[in-house]
């Protein structure tokens, strides 16, 4: 259904002319009108005698408001009277109505009293939109009344949204349920309330000028979704849009950053304990095998490399500056990489935005986005990108070749991901310091791994994104080829923003964060751990191509805790056919249990184990194991990895593979139990019960949202 832009255009432009930064109701009338937003039958009365001609012909019992465009919450204002039965309690309400707003706001314009048709019946929600400061505009969906108000049970998407993005949020709140009709109530009509919903998202997407916009209550019925009030603000002067470059453009200077040919050192230096001196041995050591420029005012050579007073002075191409110098030198030594056509500059030097320095933040983007530089930082470790050996950073060196992408904004988190990393031997194909994100932020970096063939999964740890939408539109197309984990730092630390509509005090910073990295198909990881271990994992469990999920174990308790731990993460335990509940019966003892867990008990040899875990995986059936380990002098832990790693290698020579985790509980040896396992790709945790099942949640999330399982 087309919308009418016209009409709303002209409602808007008659407020701006006015000088007013909301709507009236009868002008919201209009414009859920233009877009297909089903409202009450109503008029406006200028005298009581007029509010009760209304009333009787649209008939009693019907709702009164007062209009002013002055006026915005009306109930503060006891402009709002409901339930009026009859033409006398018409004209009472009217004048009540009025003495009640001059009593609010003497100096207030009043244009007269909505008299509106009573919508009675059905189950009353709010819809609505609001502005991000980073993500720009949302729609909202909730219950009405207490549920939204106490429980703040309310969910947002990018607006704006699709019919099957809406649908998405009506099972998105705590309370769907009571929508689809519970204990004997009525269901509503999904269709029409998703309809309603998208319609409310285009049409603030349309006028940039609608701040925040509520419909409060929707009423919903089997029969439709009807808004009984509606309440728009305006803002005359939004935020401008953040400058983009194309895609393309992202890609051709990402490689150049990513996979350079060529890196200066600014500040370099022989001396030990230097950050320049630690940055030259890393690229040197690390094996770089493109040319070396070393940068220094006065030096002749640095660890044998021939050095150069200026970037201006090197003859050949640069392609990335790694800035090894103090802050207030940088934006010189910028300005001369602009005149050498240097594509990137890695900002290590703190002293920036983060210490207050606004305006010199300001002055190196401006020499930035003259000179056509991509700025990395400032305030970073630097950045490795291990398929070329690149080490430009002052920390450690890296060792282990992989296809995780791992960024992180603060330089203590990525010293812990460069630790764990190594500690666990995973296999990385970068690690990137964003730091202050003066320019280069998360959407380039996604946008690069997207075409980069040596990464598979990309996890992040943000305290902020600069351009949210930027980032949930570039994220929605990369999640559907690889797996994006984010790692939102602040989750607590905001809570609902002052807004002057409904939905806006609502639209708490993290909720809104968590539905749109949802909508984008992006993992959010619960802590940093968390993060790290799904990227590790993912790397190496295949994608699953169905929900059947079958749990084998040698010990009860630990069957119960991966149940409880599969329902915390989303996943389907299969309900056991008969004939294979008979298979699995067949190999384990008469008191053991068959049905899902699979409880195969103690005592059994390694054979057990080996059989059972070969049907699951030859069965088409069950499209993933979790195996649940207890440690046991029949068969040992190394025993029992040794055997799993047979048995799936086995499978893989036929053309079988699922993803499978582990969990095993014993003494000290599981640890290298666990270890040799992930060596061999399955991951596998000692000591604990929640971590397997949640990378394989984890792997089954992205594989949801990429559309890989139905």
């Amino acid at each position: 259904m087309a919308h009418d832009k016209a009409t709303v255009r002209t409602v808007l432009d008659k407020a701006r002319s006015d000088g007013r930064d909301a709507l009236t109701a009868p002008e919201g009338k209009l414009v859920c009108d233009a877009y297909g937003i089903a409202v009450p039958e109503e008029g406006v009365a200028g005298s009581a005698a007029a509010a009760a001609t209304l009333g009787q012909a649209m008939g009693f019992p019907v709702v009164m408001k007062i209009v002013s465009p002055d006026i915005l919450h009306k109930t503060e204002a006891g402009g709002v009277m409901v339930g009026v039965k009859s033409a006398a309690e018409a004209e009472k309400a009217y004048e009540t109505i009025l003495a009640n707003a001059r009593k609010y706001k003497a100096a207030a314009r009043i244009d007269g009293v909505q008299v509106q048709q009573m919508l009675q019946g059905g189950q009353e929600v709010i819809v609505g939109a609001v502005t991000d400061p980073s993500f720009g505009k949302l729609v909202a969906f909730g219950m009405g009344g207490v549920l939204v108000e106490v429980l703040k049970d309310i969910t947002f998407r990018l607006a704006p949204a699709s019919q099957e993005d809406a649908l998405s949020m009506l099972d998105g709140i705590k309370a769907g349920d009571i929508l689809k009709g519970v204990r004997g109530g009525e269901p509503v009509s999904r269709e029409a309330l998703a309809t309603l919903i998208r319609n409310v998202s285009e049409l603030v997407g349309d006028f940039p000028e609608i701040a925040e916009l509520d419909l409060n209550p929707v009423f919903a019925s089997r029969n439709g979704a009807i808004a009984a009030d509606v309440r728009i603000v305006l803002d005359w002067n939004p935020p401008p849009q953040r400058y983009r470059p194309s895609q393309q453009e992202i890609v051709r200077q990402m490689n150049r950053i990513m996979r350079p040919d060529s890196v200066a050192v600014i500040g370099a230096s022989a001396e030990d304990g230097k950050i320049g001196n630690s940055v030259m041995k890393n690229l040197i050591n690390g094996g770089y095998a493109g040319k070396i420029y070393p940068i220094h005012p006065k030096a002749a050579e640095i660890m044998g490399r021939k050095a150069y007073a200026s970037v201006k002075d090197v003859p050949g191409d640069i392609d990335v500056a790694v800035f090894a110098i103090p802050a207030k030198f940088v934006a010189s030594a910028l300005a001369e990489c602009g005149e050498k056509k240097v594509s990137g500059a890695v900002l290590i030097p703190s002293g920036f935005a983060e210490t207050g320095n606004v305006e010199g933040q300001k002055e190196i983007q401006e020499i930035g986005r003259n000179y056509g530089i991509r700025l990395m930082g400032p305030n970073i470790y630097g950045y490795y990108y291990t398929p070329r050996n690149l080490c430009a950073t002052f920390c450690t060196p890296y060792g282990y070749k992989g296809h995780a992408a791992l960024s992180s904004q603060s330089g203590g988190i990525g010293m812990a991901i460069i630790g764990f990393s190594r500690s666990a031997k995973m296999g990385v194909s970068a690690i990137v310091g964003l730091g202050n994100k003066s320019d280069l932020d998360e959407d380039d970096l996604l946008t690069f791994f997207e075409q980069d063939d040596d990464t598979h999964v990309i996890a992040m740890h943000c305290e902020d994104l600069k351009d949210g939408r930027s980032f949930a539109e570039v994220a929605q197309r990369v999640s559907k080829k690889k797996p994006v984990i984010m790692l939102k730092a602040g989750r607590t630390a905001l809570g609902a923003r002052a807004a002057s509509s409904h939905t806006g005090a609502l639209a708490g910073n993290d909720k809104i964060y968590d539905d749109v990295l949802r909508q984008s198909g992006v993992i959010r990881a619960p802590g940093l751990r968390d993060m790290l271990d799904y990227a590790r994992a993912l790397q190496k469990l295949p994608t699953p191509k169905g929900e059947n999920v079958v749990i084998i174990t040698g010990a009860g308790g630990s069957g119960v805790l991966l149940s409880d731990a599969c329902v915390d993460n989303g996943l389907s335990l299969m309900r056991m056919p008969p004939d294979l509940d008979q298979a699995f019966r067949k190999f384990i003892p008469p008191f053991g249990a068959a049905g899902n867990p699979v409880d195969i008990t103690g005592g059994e040899p390694p054979k057990t184990y080996q059989n059972t875990i070969r049907l699951g995986l030859e069965d088409e059936r069950i499209h993933a194991l979790i195996l649940g380990y207890w440690h046991t002098i029949i068969t040992p832990p190394m025993v029992f990895a040794r055997l799993v790693v047979e048995v799936v290698e086995e499978m893989k020579a036929k053309g079988i593979e699922k993803p499978i985790v582990a969990s095993l509980a014993g003494d000290v040896e599981v640890e290298a139990a666990a270890e040799h396992l992930y060596d061999h790709g399955i991951p596998a945790y000692a000591y604990s019960t929640e971590i397997p099942v949640a990378v394989l949640g984890a792997k089954y999330k992205w594989a949801r949202g990429a559309g890989l399982v139905r």
